[in-house]
């Protein structure tokens, strides 16, 4: 108690400290900026300036995140969400995203549902953008051909739009207006466009009399939009829906049309424009059945109109190459690429007009040109990858009679890699975009050293001192290797920042998280997020994780269906599944002395199992209710609460399971003390009506309502976030400022609990040497005060501390600046006093006048200057030292800091030096050798 006392008189006497200094980034913290996974079709390297060569690398991503990432590192240049289609998440085609660029134009066009927008290349600023309606953009092309009205650094855009009849628009470079339109009221099933030099081709799939569909192709007036000629092809027998087309496009001078039969022993191909179909015969001399045709061609103005088909089986893949003769519109086979076992992935690019195709196979990466087969590059792959490769886009650079390649190769994981001549340059881990959930976990060693801690933190003075003895003399079988590595962290201790290197203090820790993909990540804290290691945990693509529950040495991820792996955390290697059972709504964890216990909760809010240890938890039903259950009896709820007629619960939030509290009152300045309201069965309840947010506190063993409030003309469409901790607990919302005004803003609201108004007054309980949660509850005294913010609050958390004596922050995600912020408890004290300034005696217990507009401070952003955004939730945890705090945000980005609300007290700081500190020791005492003799004799000659 005596140490716990000198750390919280140290703590509040610590000014409140910034949030992160500037040399501090990727030291303390890290962030990975994602994107998401590339799409295959809207991923290509570009360069968006004609007066240089440097490219970047563009990708429009399966979550609608338009970016440009520098090839050089993998850092992201700029990014932009362009998911603003105003169709419903549920329409059929509003999930297309189409990116297009053109070397040398400072402008990119992408289009998502409805959406169609301009972006620069260079810096991702908006040039134009429109929606259409209830129309869906089912394919978008650039005019390769410039004309006299159209800009050097733009051009035109042709969109086609699907629904009941196509629509083909275009689009101005410049503004994104219509220049016209063209309406096709047949009835055909819209699909793609593609020009040349002097026409727009409108390809449409036309029902046939008996089955299948031909493939129907319009030639529309470049400069006006007219029909100039329609032609149909004899393609009803092979053609049975978009999905068996397999490409329409290639460069201008020679576009073309792709599909196979049925069987997929025969490929056909149509120059479009002439109504000619050629056929070649697919030699599979494996005999096995081709399960996958991919067509790549180059789409420059000026390259070679050639192109090349990739067929792949169960087990190997190979390569046919082709050549269109311009004069007669017909393709021939040039030359084939062999057939390797594995799998393969081609990538074209240019260079002038030639063309260049990139094959990457899982041991080496091989460049040959479009016009033969003789292999320009090989390079073994440095780095084998673990997953297979899906799709790539390369950028090969002539030097001579040799070539430079960089392939930018997207895994089956969603990982994105860049191999540069067979050497992987960097890795993004895309797939962590969205992750479902994370938790802390820690290795064997380091959980035994919490516990044991811990232990001794409940022990008397005594016995903690033989506890701590004990321990120690077991540490004596480590001495041998620790004195072997002495000197080395003597020597290294004095050449390096010995300061930053906490890893003893539990600043290092692995971080589990769980993706939508199916993927479990082991992220390292200490070096900066990097990954640990990634295993493929389940085949859904949407298990829908609903927790993760870490031990010492494993973590266990439970998913919707009922299923749940457990994994080793130092290697990721799964230890144990759980076959699927029961859908979840949640799970309800029990925190146990010896391991946590998980309850599934199903969908109707119902428990799955009982568990053999007694407890209260508490679920939501899905008729919109809250119930108490026993955890060793489940057969009926012990209470149940249902708010306001016209309301439904969103959240219900309970205490951090790791909630110490180092004070049972608030000291005052006149010394006397306000004790606070102390329970850890509160569950703080939030519901919302039409056009309001109650937020009610219940006692989560009785069920009984210890304070509600409600907050009219909310709006519910806008963020609510809220959370709870020791005795306060916070909200946010959008609504009015005062009964009196019409003004509306963005309101924070902190509310604090007390056991009596009354300093040194413990309530009607004071007197009680103990009592029952199952009686009569007193109500707590309740002081709130609300704020005027800024920007609106998406997610709150708290940080967590060993022993609860640092001033905790309020974290707030703040999805309008891309910011994670953390708010200090004093700033939101609700006693500070109101229209006067505080009284000596208010000044010393640490208050300040009150303003009701709460401005952020540059101090407080957690982010600093980075753009984190996406952000569903914040996790806080502990170390071994007082004084921080671990934080982690994912949902979108991925973003770890450390935070030190009352400033690193109990660390020496960076400005610290160990070797002047020994220098002056070694010049004490070399002085002190010199004045010895000299004192000696003084004392000598006078005695």
């Amino acid at each position: 108690m005596r140490i716990q006392a000198t750390l919280l008189l140290l703590a509040s006497c610590v000014p409140s400290t910034v949030a992160i200094y500037s040399d501090e980034i990727n030291h303390i913290d890290f962030h990975h900026a994602l994107l998401g996974v590339p799409s295959s079709h809207s991923t290509f390297f570009l360069k968006p300036s004609s007066s240089s060569n440097a490219s970047l690398l563009y990708t429009l991503s399966e979550k609608s995140l338009l970016g440009a990432v520098n090839p050089r590192d993998g850092s992201v240049v700029w990014r932009q969400n362009i998911s603003r289609s105003s169709l419903p998440a549920d329409h059929g085609a509003s999930q297309d995203r189409i990116l297009r660029g053109s070397d040398g134009t400072n402008a990119l066009v992408g289009a998502v549902g409805n959406y169609v927008s301009s972006w620069s290349a260079l810096d991702g600023k908006l040039i134009w953008e429109s929606s259409f309606g209830d129309e869906v953009v089912a394919d978008l092309e650039l005019l390769e051909l410039e004309d006299a009205n159209v800009a050097p650094s733009t051009k035109d855009a042709i969109a086609l739009f699907g629904g009941k009849n196509g629509v083909i628009r275009r689009l101005d470079g410049d503004s994104g207006e219509v220049k016209w339109e063209y309406k096709d009221e047949s009835g055909d099933i819209p699909f793609q466009i593609s020009s040349s030099a002097t026409e727009i081709f409108y390809i449409s799939l036309q029902s046939a009399l008996l089955k299948g569909y031909k493939i129907k192709v319009t030639s529309l007036d470049l400069l006006s939009g007219r029909q100039k000629q329609q032609v149909s092809l004899n393609s009803e027998s092979d053609v049975t829906g978009p999905e068996s087309v397999l490409f329409v496009g290639a460069n201008t001078a020679s576009p073309l049309i792709v599909w196979a039969d049925k069987s997929n022993k025969t490929l056909k191909v149509n120059i479009i424009g002439s109504k000619s179909v050629s056929s070649f015969n697919i030699d599979s001399t494996s005999g096995e059945e081709v399960r996958s045709i991919t067509v790549h061609a180059p789409k420059k103005l000026n390259s070679l109109v050639h192109f090349l088909v990739h067929y792949e089986t169960d087990s190997s893949s190979w390569a046919d190459v082709y050549h269109i003769d311009l004069k007669s519109a017909v393709p021939s086979k040039a030359y084939d690429l062999p057939r390797l076992p594995g799998w393969s992935v081609f990538a074209t690019s240019n260079s002038d007009a030639n063309v260049y195709f990139t094959r990457i196979t899982d041991s080496e990466a091989t460049v040959v040109s479009s016009v033969s087969h003789g292999i320009l590059g090989r390079w073994p792959l440095q780095n084998v990858p673990v997953e297979r490769a899906t799709h790539a886009v390369s950028e090969v650079v002539a030097k001579g009679d040799t070539v430079a390649v960089r392939s930018a190769a997207v895994l089956d994981s969603g990982d994105w890699e860049l191999i540069r001549n067979g050497q992987t340059e960097w890795t993004r881990y895309e797939a962590l975009m969205g992750a479902l959930a994370a938790q802390w976990a820690e290795t064997d060693g380091q959980e035994d050293l919490v516990h044991q801690l811990e232990v001794e933190g409940h022990e008397s003075l005594y016995g903690a001192y033989v506890h701590r003895v004990k321990r120690h003399f077991r540490d004596l079988q480590y001495l041998p290797d620790w004195l072997r590595g002495l000197p080395t962290r003597i020597l290294t201790s004095f050449v390096t920042d010995d300061v930053s290197n906490l890893d003893g203090f539990g600043l290092t820790k692995l971080i589990i998280v769980a993706t939508e993909n199916g993927r479990v990540y082991a992220l390292d804290s200490g070096k900066q997020g990097s990954v640990s290691w990634s295993v493929k945990a389940a085949e859904s693509q949407s298990w829908g994780v609903k927790g993760i529950v870490t031990q010492p040495g494993t973590a266990t991820v439970y998913a919707g269906d009922g299923s749940s792996v457990k994994l080793n955390v130092t290697s990721g290697a799964i230890i144990d599944r759980s076959p699927a059972s029961t859908k979840l709504r949640s799970i309800a964890i029990i925190n146990d002395k010896s391991a946590p216990v998980t309850i599934g909760i199903r969908e109707d809010g119902t428990p799955l199992q009982s568990v053999d240890q007694p407890g209260i938890f508490v679920t939501l039903s899905d008729d919109g209710r809250v119930l108490g259950w026993k955890t060793n009896d489940i057969k009926t709820p012990i209470w149940e609460f249902l708010p306001t007629s016209g309301q439904k619960i969103i959240r219900a939030t309970a205490r951090p399971s790791h909630d110490p509290v180092a004070s049972i009152g608030k000291v005052l300045g006149n010394r006397s003390v306000l004790y606070k309201y102390l329970s850890p069965n509160l569950a703080l309840i939030t519901a919302v009506g039409e056009n309001s947010a109650s937020f009610y506190l219940l006692d989560a063993v009785t069920g009984k309502v210890l304070y509600a409030t409600t907050q009219d003309a909310v709006d519910t469409t806008q963020p609510i976030a809220s959370t709870i901790s020791e005795n306060w607990f916070a909200y946010s919302f959008w609504g009015d400022v005062s009964d009196s005004s019409e003004a509306k803003g963005y309101q924070l609201v902190i509310s604090e609990l007390y056991e009596s108004p009354i300093p040194n007054d413990r309530g009607v309980l004071g007197s009680a040497s103990n009592y029952s949660s199952v009686d009569d509850l007193p109500l707590p005294y309740v002081v709130s005060q609300a704020f005027i913010i800024p920007e609106p609050i998406s997610h709150m958390a708290v940080t967590q501390t060993r022993q609860g004596i640092t001033t905790r922050q309020l974290l707030c995600t703040l999805p309008s600046t891309n910011s994670l912020i953390g708010i200090p408890r004093p700033v939101l004290d609700p006693r500070r006093p109101v229209g006067r300034d505080p009284t000596p005696s208010e000044a010393e217990e640490g208050l300040f006048k009150y303003n009701p507009f709460l401005e952020f401070d540059g101090k407080w952003y957690l982010s600093h200057a980075r753009d984190v955004a996406g952000i569903k939730s914040i996790l806080s945890s502990p170390t071994l030292l007082e004084s921080t705090s671990l934080i982690l945000a994912f949902g979108g980005d991925i973003f770890g800091t450390r935070a030190t609300p009352s400033q690193a007290f109990d660390v020496l700081g960076k400005s610290f030096s160990k070797l002047q500190l020994l220098m002056t020791i070694v010049a004490l005492t070399v002085g002190v050798a010199i004045l010895s003799p000299m004192v000696c004799f003084v004392y000598s000659h006078r005695s």
